[in-house]
């Protein structure tokens, strides 16, 4: 390969010279150098020095298959031979859209059944943006444009997903927000309960913030309220029990609609196809993309419910679309991406055995850890709260210095761990076994206590 005749350095040269990073402090970057990422094989990824680091992120949340599948390879090959690449516009289609756009309405709640695809969750979570409020035009109601979002929401990076989500470094960025959306608490419980407010309530109460908004607006000028089921990118912030119930039923009882973001959510990592099923939701639209392919090729889509379709299909031509909407070696990846979940029984590991053996198994090895407040999970996602005491939850100044202390401590034990302000993430590919789980909360261990002296010197 052509990278082989160059050196580490001079690649870092390179990068370092041309090379923009997302959500990256250059600065720092170019001052304590990049990591060359040059292989992948199973749960580890390589770099051009040969170290073996496992992946506790499965990337950036997506790669479910885990790394280095013929299969997927194969796939991708054997379809740019056929067909490379043609459009979906022009009252056209190919086999691959056709086959996945059925595959993925099978799998998802029975009252969904039309896909629109795109490359990326920025763009499908734009797209249920545009579809919810055209919806509401049609239905002679275009007043219903708000649409409410929560606070550390990640709807993406273009600038209405930006707008629809709750990071606040990111709108610092953004210049003026684009109007139209409002945000509420998240269902945070271990910051944001009130001090003996048992979970079931705190969940009740983070709902009622929804009903608060939408009566504050007026439920005549409100769209849809949207969420992941669980925050992902903003700590895997898991809602209490009562929370998504009561969110469904205050959507039903004013006429908003339900739009769900399972960008990453999707495609197994919570025991079940959709987190929807997991949660019991009956959303309106669904976001995906991500674990669609297992990060393999760029594909997105946001699934749309009945009500939603029938009338989209029934007012002439929607003006909207992606060059790569159904790009087709995208499509092929992901049909052969859904087979290996299927056939190897991913979903079924996680759900019955290791989702649960993981949280079990960090809440044994480091659950009494001085700098470990709380450990939550569901499915394959895991959060490890940093604290300086864990009977206030006093965190540490400033914020987040200490979360990448750990990560940093993590990663030169050998795993890739994500730290998002003060919580540590675990998203690993469900290809994760016990034994890998085992060798995992080891090596959290290590970096925990590392972290730890540093902070006492």
């Amino acid at each position: 390969m052509a990278y082989k005749n160059f050196s580490t350095e001079q690649l870092q040269s390179m990068d370092n010279a041309h090379h923009l990073h997302p959500f990256t402090d250059h600065d720092e970057l170019r001052e304590q150098g990049v990591r060359v990422v040059t292989n992948a094989d199973g749960n580890y990824v390589y770099d051009s020095e040969g170290n073996a680091i496992l992946d506790a992120m499965a990337g950036l949340w997506c790669v479910n298959a885990g790394y280095g599948r013929e299969e997927l390879a194969r796939a991708a090959y054997e379809q740019m031979q056929e067909l490379a690449y043609y459009n979906t516009f022009f009252k056209t289609t190919h086999p691959q859209v056709a086959l996945l756009a059925k595959r993925v309405a099978d799998l998802a709640p029975a009252h969904i059944n039309q896909v629109f695809f795109g490359s990326s969750g920025s763009e499908s979570n734009d797209t249920a943006i545009r579809t919810v409020r055209h919806f509401w035009a049609l239905e002679g109601k275009p007043e219903k444009h708000i649409i409410i979002s929560r606070h550390d929401a990640y709807h993406g990076s273009t600038i209405a997903a930006t707008s629809m989500g709750g990071m606040g470094a990111m709108h610092s960025q953004l210049g003026p927000m684009l109007p139209g959306f409002v945000h509420v608490i998240a269902p945070y419980a271990y910051e944001l309960a009130h001090e003996g407010e048992n979970d079931h309530d705190f969940g009740l109460r983070a709902a009622k913030a929804v009903e608060d908004a939408i009566l504050e607006a007026g439920a005549e000028n409100v769209a849809a309220f949207v969420g992941e089921p669980i925050q992902g990118a903003g700590g895997v912030k898991i809602p209490p029990a009562s929370y998504w119930p009561e969110i469904q039923r205050i959507c039903r009882k004013y006429d908003v609609l339900l739009m769900l973001d399972e960008v990453i959510t999707g495609f197994g990592r919570t025991g079940a196809w959709f987190a929807a099923e997991s949660m019991g939701i009956e959303p309106d639209t669904i976001t995906v993309a991500k674990a669609i392919t297992s990060g393999y090729q760029p594909l997105s889509a946001v699934l749309v419910g009945d009500r939603i379709a029938k009338t989209l299909a029934s007012h002439g031509e929607y003006y909207h679309g992606y060059t790569y909407s159904g790009h087709p070696v995208a499509c092929a990846v992901a049909l052969a991406n859904i087979d290996i979940i299927e056939k190897e029984g991913l979903i079924e590991r996680v759900r019955d055995d290791t989702g649960e053996y993981l949280i079990k198994t960090l809440q044994s090895v480091v659950g009494d850890h001085p700098l470990v407040g709380e450990i939550r999970g569901f499915g394959l996602l895991v959060a490890i709260e940093i604290v300086k005491d864990k009977g206030t939850k006093e965190r540490f100044e400033p914020s987040g210095s200490a979360a990448a202390i750990v990560r940093d401590r993590s990663i030169e034990g050998g795993m890739m761990m994500r730290a998002v302000g003060d919580t540590m993430i675990l998203s690993p590919p469900l290809t994760w076994t016990r034994e890998t789980i085992d060798g995992a909360a080891a090596i959290v261990k290590l970096a925990l206590d590392g972290a730890q002296s540093k902070l006492n010197t």
